[in-house]
């Protein structure tokens, strides 16, 4: 780690990443782990379950991951697409820890079946619109935005209560330019003006609700899709970036806006794994 601005204490912060088993949310748990957060990471791949798509990575890796960063790790099973599911969630983490101050979600499930270039159903990236069935934007919106409000929703009570808390939502900025997918853009800009809603609603009881804007990330599924050579950070960046922003006392000045890793980077001083310190991503770079 040398070469780069001291890591924040978050070792008296409870933190809660949602859709953690792999990708920027397994990067996001590991970021906080070595601020020495206490992490609760979850997800549906378990090594006791099913795992999505068969893939191999699971909650208990990104759990131990947590550990040998210098946090705390702890792994909890759950269907982020149900409501009773994350509710229950929420309520064993408030018995186990007393509280949530960092509730982080980067579930996303719109590229099951994707290869980099088609989906499951053979639909293209970049298809038209009027050329495919608006079926499968259900799946996208119900991985994704909805999620995103349910845990949301869940972790708002106890934050408001404590009239503290930072509640985070991964995405991609859209005010850039269009995706270049529509069911993709629609689902990103669903869950950014989310972030603007929940901390225009939060903002009164001193909770920071904001969205952050990762790069082309170099995923385990970027990299079996052969898009290695494409990717312009790790997950570990977007984790860094939420440690910053977390152990920041004014992060409420953020509320509602939607931060990219790489403009946080140059803010707060932090790196990648690599030492390097990629710019703000831009669509066609």
């Amino acid at each position: 780690m040398s070469g780069r601005a001291a890591v924040p204490d978050l070792s008296r912060t409870i933190c809660l990443v949602a859709g953690a088993s792999r990708g920027v949310g397994r990067g996001i748990a590991r970021g906080l782990g070595e601020a020495g957060a206490t992490v609760i990471v979850t997800a549906r791949s378990s090594e006791t379950g099913p795992r999505t798509e068969g893939r191999p990575e699971t909650i208990e890796d990104t759990a131990r991951e947590v550990d040998a960063a210098g946090g705390e790790g702890h792994h909890y099973l759950c269907d982020h697409t149900s409501e009773r599911a994350v509710d229950g969630l929420v309520h064993w983490a408030l018995r186990r820890f007393g509280r949530i101050d960092v509730a982080v979600s980067s579930v996303w499930g719109g590229n099951e079946g994707f290869d980099g270039e088609s989906y499951a159903d053979g639909i293209e990236w970049g298809t038209p619109f009027w050329r495919r069935s608006a079926e499968s934007f259900s799946q996208v919106f119900e991985t994704g935005p909805y999620p995103a409000l349910l845990l949301a929703r869940a972790v708002a009570p106890a934050m408001v209560s404590a009239k503290r808390g930072l509640i985070a939502f991964v995405s991609f900025d859209t005010e850039t330019g269009y995706l270049g997918d529509v069911f993709y853009d629609l689902a990103k800009a669903s869950t950014n003006r989310l972030a603007f809603a929940c901390a225009r609603e939060l903002a009164p009881h001193g909770v920071t609700a904001l969205g952050l804007s990762p790069g082309f990330v170099l995923t385990e599924r970027a990299r079996d899709n052969g898009h290695a050579d494409r990717a312009t950070e790790s997950p570990l960046y977007a984790g860094r970036a939420l440690a910053a922003l977390a152990a920041d006392p004014d992060v409420q000045a953020r509320a509602g806006r939607i931060l990219h890793a790489g403009d946080l980077a140059a803010e707060y001083g932090f790196t990648d794994a690599d030492g390097t310190t990629p710019p703000r991503f831009q669509l066609g770079s």
